[in-house]
């Protein structure tokens, strides 16, 4: 279980966003006032047996946060320029809690989010391209290729009971905490070419055992596309958290990824695949993906249609994924990947969405998911999921996006599922309003 127009709503959701109201700027010091912040309500006709605190029937609950704080840069005469940020976040969660019953209804939190400083090389390599070296540490997020492994440290489990205290301060759906809790990250290269990445990164997160890790990335960017090749070395877990999650063979643990997406100098066409082959203590892990998406750029409303296969073998860790590039990616299905399963494990996934923009303001979109369990013995969280979703931006600041799913399990939680009182389709409703300065 894991937790930005498409790609706004990612960044909302997922990731670190640029909007701020400059404070000052003077002499190459500027000061920015940010502000970030999302409110959702939600609704589920079904409830499903993920936390074991949840009855038959529907659920209805609310999230909310705000990120507020500082964020800053200083040029230093033709030696760079130091940048860094300062904020907090205030979440909460209200009503039944969601409908997996990680969260009670009654978290509320406000703590550091960021806390970070960094350094860009502007020209003084020029080998390297403009900013050819980036060293940032503190408290940030993290994103590694487009969020299939690490999408920054986004599960915000609440109150439930789980057998220890997991609780991160709700809005579990909105994922208001995402900052890893200490990195060290050294970029490396410019915007095309050769680039490279090396990172450590530390969770405080015990819903991911308070994992830390060490990641080497290698990239080539061109026209035609990206391609890259990342390790990901598991250095240490707290136990108290892991042997409760089953998570102790990330102590040690090698996972290497293989990946690329581009549109090989077509027009309109995008494609994309990741392998990941994951060094367990059980045994040999994998997971890939292969996806295209066509542009149908000279018809009205310029609709793109993607078919996506992805496969995720019976006991991968799919570590730290998140949302990246909008619904769908990659937590799939707004109920299959947030509350009924499965979460990016022993299953096989064909995707197909449809999305298109009336306006330039506007994106209109259909995804349908069909999920199939590998290893049923470990349970059949198989099903099909169809959303149906709208992104509004009405300015610069606000967004709104509601959402209609209908999911349809395999199996009742009485015969190996998850959704409690039967098998029935359900209907999942939520509306996100979203604003940023």
């Amino acid at each position: 279980m894991r937790h930005t127009l498409a790609c706004t709503l990612a960044l909302l959701i997922a990731a670190p966003l640029t909007h701020a109201h400059e404070l000052y700027n003077h002499d190459g010091t500027i000061l920015n006032a940010d502000l970030e912040a999302l409110f959702g309500a939600f609704h589920s006709d079904e409830s499903y047996n993920i936390a074991g605190n949840r009855s038959p029937g529907s659920s209805a609950w609310r999230e909310g946060y705000i990120k507020y704080g500082l964020s800053g840069s200083q040029a230093l005469q033709g030696s760079g320029t130091l940048y860094g940020a300062f904020n907090l976040v205030s979440s909460a969660t209200w009503g039944d809690g969601d409908a997996a019953g990680l969260t009670l209804g009654d978290e509320r939190r406000t703590g550091i989010e960021e806390l970070y400083l960094g350094w860009r090389s502007g020209t003084l390599f020029p080998a390297l391209g403009e900013d050819g070296v980036d060293i940032s540490g503190g408290r940030q997020v993290v994103t590694l290729g487009d969020g299939f492994l690490i999408q920054g440290d986004s599960v915000n489990v609440g109150e439930a009971d789980l057998g220890a205290n997991f609780d991160r301060g709700g809005a579990y759906y909105l994922a208001a905490r995402k900052a890893f809790d200490r990195t060290a990250v050294l970029r490396l290269g410019g915007s095309q070419g050769w680039r490279g990445d090396l990172m450590w990164l530390k969770s405080d997160n015990h819903f991911q055992a308070d994992t830390s890790l060490a990641v080497g990335n290698l990239e080539h960017v061109g026209d035609a596309g990206t391609v890259g090749l990342s390790w990901i070395h598991g250095l240490d877990v707290d136990q108290r958290y892991a042997s409760l999650l089953g998570l102790e063979d990330r102590d040690g643990m090698d996972t290497v990824s293989l990946r690329g997406r581009g549109s090989l100098g077509v027009k309109d066409l995008e494609l994309a695949g990741e392998y990941v082959t994951q060094d367990r203590s059980g045994g040999r892990e994998n997971a890939w993906y292969l996806e295209g998406n066509w542009t149908f750029s000279e018809l009205p409303w310029t609709p793109t249609a993607t078919y996506r296969f992805s496969r995720f073998s019976k006991d991968f860790d799919p570590l730290f994924y998140g949302l990246s590039r909008g619904y769908g990616t990659w937590f799939q299905g707004e109920v299959a990947a947030n509350y009924a399963g499965p979460f990016n494990s022993n299953t096989q996934v064909h995707h197909v969405a449809f999305k298109a923009k009336p306006r330039d303001n506007l994106t209109l979109g259909a995804l349908y998911f069909d999920f199939d369990t590998l290893d049923t013995d470990q349970g059949n969280l198989g099903g099909r999921e169809l959303d149906l979703y709208a992104e509004w931006m009405i300015n610069e600041h606000w967004l709104i996006s509601p959402l209609v799913g209908f999911y349809k399990p395999e199996r009742s939680a009485a015969d190996g599922g998850t959704q409690l009182g039967g098998r029935d389709t359900g209907t999942y409703v939520q509306l996100v309003v979203g604003t940023f300065f």
